[in-house]
């Protein structure tokens, strides 16, 4: 395991053939901060105003609604 740890890599052998790796797990490096800037500049714009005109006008209903209780 140490050298495995030092990056060593090993196959496991049975009668012979291999069957198995033995290897380092490659570690994903963290982004730094002005890389998440960076990454966040690359975004494209989001319109909230407009998404939520479009959901109103898609989600309501002028007609009949089953759900509404009247309690005149």
């Amino acid at each position: 395991m140490d050298a495995v740890e030092a990056g060593e890599s090993h196959h496991i052998t049975r009668n012979d053939t291999e069957v198995a790796e033995l290897r380092p797990l490659t570690r994903r490096r963290k982004p730094s901060a002005q890389e998440l800037v960076e990454r966040h500049r690359r975004q494209p714009h989001v319109d909230h105003a407009l998404i939520r005109r479009e959901a109103e006008e898609f989600f309501t209903f002028d007609e009949y609604d089953p759900w509404e209780c009247d309690r005149a």
